[in-house]
């Protein structure tokens, strides 16, 4: 394991040892469902898809309105998640593919939150998807993680487990460990019996699904990809398998929650959900504009739930700008865990908004990849493209969330002063960093 070097500056909120005194070390899970769009799940406005026991940590939980990945695909948002930073700051600012980037992965470098949480006495475990690295040096247990089971490709089929060039992926540890069963599956059970062998201690639980991204596979559907070959033909798929994608994996986080209380974990865990980035083809953003890759709303406004019965009011609803960043900091906070020295934290922790509604500071948010690039700064947002800035269109997502009138013309003023914050955050994050792809 890297050597962490840190500083001891941290304490668990006051607000929340007065709310719960036993729970000074609570139990962290964190759900991250693949490419989910903000309009997929009940809670969120579909109509179609049954989403019960998602639908049930909102309604007793807390649910975010403006909770944004920070990558519009699945490599950039992971780096972030695990290192609390920007993913240009990580160099991971595309996907890691299967075809081309097996060489590649999150720098050993970088300090993740497993290993600050670890630092401070927690087990730590992943379940799932990693695509921050393919060679076994980059897998979680390298990155602070006790243990893991799952697979470390962008996607994989659901039933063989092979990735998108036809090359086994499923991991126990460090190496590779077939296991026969559905994926969405496999990462609930895995899950569950982690919480029923750990209940005696603090953890910090990754349940990282491959659901709903492609392949487009239900419970029972015939295999995709083929040993050698990968994918053969593009992604089949219909509205109906991707409903049943969805609400099996909520059938599974049912089954997490109901195990933390029937071990009496329950008001003892915070449990936080979210998606990596917007929809892909199949799914819905909800009405706003873009999906997948876009650094439109539609890319990466997402669900993010935080449910911690006890703690968290039931039924709030935060308008709050936030980001998957932000979870760095907060799971450091609640763990008591020291933060790492020297290095540069682009996410905020939320725990006193999360636990008493304490409103947050304004800052810039930011989005960068090879389709665009924005900034938002509270109800204004500009988007330009990828290269030199041009272009700027700029939104008002208090009147126009789905970004459909450009008012760059109606405010230069604006657009002038985003434009150059834009600028001054792209050359920090990106000066002296070694690209990884």
């Amino acid at each position: 394991m890297k050597k962490l070097m840190v500083h001891f500056g941290c304490a668990v909120l006051s607000a929340v040892c007065m709310q719960s005194q036993a729970v000074e070390r609570p139990n962290i899970v964190v759900i991250v469902a693949d490419d989910l769009g903000y309009g997929d799940i009940g809670c969120y406005g579909s109509e179609s898809i049954k989403t019960p026991h998602i639908d049930a940590l909102a309604a007793e939980g807390l649910r975010f309105t403006d909770f944004h990945s920070n990558g519009a695909v699945c490599s950039p948002t992971r780096a972030s998640l695990m290192t609390g930073r920007y993913p240009q700051r990580t160099g991971v600012i595309g996907v890691i593919t299967a075809h081309k980037h097996r060489h590649v992965g999150l720098a050993l470098e970088e300090t993740t939150i497993a290993e600050v949480v670890k630092s401070a006495g927690y087990t730590t475990a992943m379940f799932g998807k990693w695509h921050l690295g393919y060679q076994p040096k980059y897998n979680p247990v390298h990155q602070g993680f006790d243990e893991y089971i799952g697979f470390v490709a962008g996607n994989v089929d659901f039933h063989a487990h092979l990735d998108q060039i036809g090359e086994e992926d499923w991991w126990k540890q460090d190496q590779l460990c077939p296991e026969e069963g559905y994926t969405t599956d496999l990462i609930t059970r895995h899950g569950v019996e982690f919480i029923k062998r750990n209940k005696d201690k603090p953890f910090l639980l990754f349940l990282t699904h491959e659901a709903p991204h492609y392949p487009y596979q239900g419970r029972n559907d015939p295999v995709q990809y083929l040993p050698g070959k990968g994918l053969v033909g593009s992604p089949k798929g219909t509205p109906e398998i991707y409903k049943e994608m969805i609400e099996v994996m909520d059938e599974g986080i049912g089954r997490i929650v109901q195990t933390l209380k029937d071990s009496g974990l329950s008001e003892k865990t915070l449990v936080f959900f979210c998606s990596d980035n917007g929809p892909a083809g199949l799914g819905s953003a909800g009405g706003l504009r873009g999906k997948k890759s876009h650094v439109w709303e539609g890319g990466h406004r997402v669900p993010g739930i935080a449910y911690w019965p006890g703690v968290i009011e039931a039924g709030r609803i935060s308008d709050e700008t936030v980001m998957g960043a932000d979870l760095f900091p907060t799971i450091a906070e609640l763990a008591n865990a020291p933060l790492p020295k020297d290095v540069v934290l682009d996410g905020i922790n939320l725990l006193p908004h999360i636990t008493e509604g304490t409103a947050l500071s304004s800052r810039p948010l930011f989005w960068a990849n090879w389709r665009g690039m924005a900034v938002r700064q509270g109800r204004y947002k500009l988007v330009t493209q990828p290269k030199n800035f041009a272009d700027p269109e700029l939104y008002d997502l208090k009147n126009d969330p789905a970004e459909k009138v450009n008012i760059a013309a109606e405010h230069p003023e604006k657009v002038e002063e985003l434009l150059q914050c834009l600028k001054s955050w792209h050359h920090e994050v990106t000066d002296g960093v070694k690209k990884i792809l």
